[in-house]
């Protein structure tokens, strides 16, 4: 593999993934709009979620929560609620995830933060805890979106859908609030898009 002036520099930088993990993660892994037909598995499912459940939220709340839409029926109802871009290649995904955040999620503090008795009281406010839960999951579905790209799959994140009717029709206990919906598998031959600029280091760094 020839490196770029860029990713050279990178691979000299002070990381401590190697170069090959450093483009996996980031560098050539894209946002995926088609897949092949090869299934995503449970255990490739759990194997995400096992390695992504050790990354930081605040208190431990881990407020998110994953549906594998695996039913033609479920699927066929989850399509409906998509916006028009989006219908086919959710429809056409191996996998669909419905990203949600637990409404509840306080109720699990007494075993995830046990040196902080208290935790679950500080929740009491559905405000607060909507607040801190929309944080927080969003902060995972980012960690999320990175434990698909180290399984080797691509993830197709959207945001463009009806919630309020998916909460409805997939969620009637009325206990998740839909974030996000990530389709995952292997990327198609067609599944990117040319890649987009990004901002320079000056541009987004500023030191006081």
């Amino acid at each position: 593999m020839t490196l770029t002036a860029d990713q050279a520099g990178t691979a000299a930088a002070p990381l401590a993934l190697s170069v090959q993990a450093q483009d996996l993660l980031f560098r050539e892994a894209r946002t995926a709009n088609t897949f092949t037909d090869e299934p995503v598995t449970d255990g490739q499912l759990q194997a995400i979620y096992d390695l992504i459940k050790w990354a930081p939220t605040s208190l431990n709340t881990q407020p998110l929560r994953l549906t594998a839409v695996r039913s033609a029926a479920a699927r066929e109802t989850l399509v409906s609620h998509m916006s028009d871009g989006n219908k086919a290649k959710t429809l056409a995904a191996p996998l669909a995830l419905v990203v949600t955040v637990h409404r509840d999620f306080h109720d699990h503090l007494p075993v995830l933060v046990p040196h902080l008795p208290g935790a679950k009281d500080m929740f009491a406010d559905p405000a607060r805890r909507d607040a801190v839960g929309s944080f927080n999951a969003a902060i995972q579905l980012g960690y999320l979106i990175l434990g698909i790209r180290a399984a080797g799959l691509a993830a197709g994140p959207m945001a463009g859908f009806d919630a309020a009717a998916i909460e409805r029709d997939l969620f009637p206990a009325g206990d998740q609030k839909v974030l996000a919906v990530v389709n995952v598998g292997h990327p198609g031959a067609d599944a990117y898009r040319p890649r987009a600029p990004r901002l320079a280091f000056d541009q987004v760094v500023t030191t006081v």
